[in-house]
């Protein structure tokens, strides 16, 4: 294939509608800076509407401020790519509940339609659109800015959004439950593609629209998170002693983490001095769990903000062993991003997931971390007491790093979506962007 050619079916336009974007330093929005910043390192030209950086402190973060519009635009010489932010004002609670949250999400549509309305008027045409979900309903302004100006509409599900509000109950209201579900099926059916994270959740999307679902999986640069060679000073930089044994929960502190649990078996080992727990991130619960250290006297738990991306790679190599926690009744309607990068640096984790789900799969068949059952302190506490840093785990620590280098590289991700969406299958291997 010829380089002109090449560059024909590659340097294509992107319009991305999401809640969350870059510099959010976790979840979604970290997901989606990376995958546009993908984009246009390759010499796409990239649009996003989104709102201001809030998640996870459920606060806007300064420089920026929710007054009005913003634009920005990103130029990247190398590869000719571009990205123009546009970012919109949105009501952001402070104690987010499930009426605060459809609040908050409607309001974000209210402010992005002007833009998207901008957008339709000046004729852009983009050749894919990605629609983010939660929450469920940007797909349907994609399907507008589709019907009006053409291009591959992709409704890509991070979280099963709906559902877990009503496992969670932070939505039950059964007649507004059954409308949003009719919304979200229209969605479903008319986009060109819909992509999930997990296969489980690919199962459950397929089931509810009858159609095929792309699998597209967070992924982590695993170049740039990486495991290091042991050091015994790496635990003295965040005020831990060489021997002591660190136990590290990051990440979103929300109520489907369930991290209360934490806090039950750290009070059930406090007697073990050499055994610390961290819990890292910020969130709408972190007040409540730190209110209940404070009042339960909890001495071997640290709460520490998140971590500087700078530091975050040494940061995750000081833990001995990674808690990744949910909730059984959400445990299969997400995919907690976080395991991505604990993988990346080998990490070995302790997980709370059921048999069935794609979380237990993913931990069970590749070997890479302990399973416990959900909401259950007691079989948590009883893990880490028998944990052996052993030639067992070690092994669990090469096969997470194997997975994530095998499975989760940015580079193999990106182009697999590529080759799906603009069904690119027979073109060889040598032809893909690198």
């Amino acid at each position: 294939m010829s380089e002109t050619k090449h560059n024909q079916m590659f340097k294509k336009s992107i319009l991305l509608i999401s809640h969350n974007y870059s510099p959010e330093p976790t979840g979604i929005g970290k997901v989606n800076g990376e995958m546009i910043d993908w984009f246009a390192s390759k010499g796409f030209n990239c649009t996003v509407i989104t709102t201001f950086p809030y998640y996870p402190y459920w606060k806007i973060q300064p420089p920026y401020k929710n007054g009005w519009f913003k634009k920005e635009e990103i130029n990247y010489p190398d590869s000719r790519g571009s990205v123009t932010i546009y970012r919109c004002p949105f009501y952001v609670p402070s104690k987010p509940t499930g009426k605060k949250r459809i609040i908050q999400d409607f309001s974000f549509w209210t402010s992005m339609s002007w833009i998207a309305g901008m957008l339709m008027l000046t004729k852009k045409h983009h050749d894919l659109i990605i629609t983010v979900a939660p929450p469920f309903h940007l797909g349907y302004l994609g399907m507008l800015i589709k019907q009006r100006m053409g291009g591959i509409l992709v409704y890509h599900v991070q979280d099963m959004q709906i559902e877990a509000a009503e496992e969670l109950n932070m939505l039950a209201n059964k007649r507004l439950l059954d409308y949003v579900y009719k919304i979200e099926r229209e969605i479903l059916i008319k986009a060109d593609y819909v992509s999930t994270i997990s296969p489980n959740m690919m199962k459950k999307i397929k089931a509810k629209a009858a159609r095929d679902v792309i699998y597209f999986p967070n992924w982590v640069d695993t170049d740039y998170f990486h495991p290091l060679e042991p050091d015994e000073t790496l635990k003295l930089k965040w005020g831990y002693q060489s021997d002591d044994i660190v136990f590290l929960y990051s990440g979103a502190i929300g109520e489907k983490q369930g991290l209360e649990n934490i806090l039950l078996t750290a009070m059930e080992l406090r007697e073990i001095k050499k055994i610390k727990f961290i819990i890292c991130g910020s969130g709408p619960y972190k007040e409540e769990l730190v209110h209940r250290v404070e009042k339960n006297n909890i001495l071997n738990i640290k709460f520490l903000p998140v971590q500087d991306k700078k530091l975050f790679n040494v940061f995750l190599n000081m833990a001995d062993c990674h808690l990744i926690l949910q909730k059984g009744n959400a445990s299969d309607l997400v995919m907690p991003s976080k395991l991505a990068t604990i993988l990346a640096i080998g990490g070995v984790s302790i997980v709370t997931t059921t048999p069935g789900t794609s979380l237990h799969s993913l931990i069970y068949n590749h070997d890479l971390g302990y399973i416990v059952e959900p909401d259950n302190h007691h079989l948590l506490s009883k893990v880490i007491v028998d944990l052996e840093f052993d030639s067992e785990f070690r092994q669990k620590s090469r096969n997470a790093r194997n997975y994530a280098i095998q499975h989760l590289n940015i580079d193999n991700v990106m182009n697999d979506f590529l080759e799906n969406v603009f069904k690119l299958k027979d073109q060889p291997y040598h032809q893909k962007i690198q």
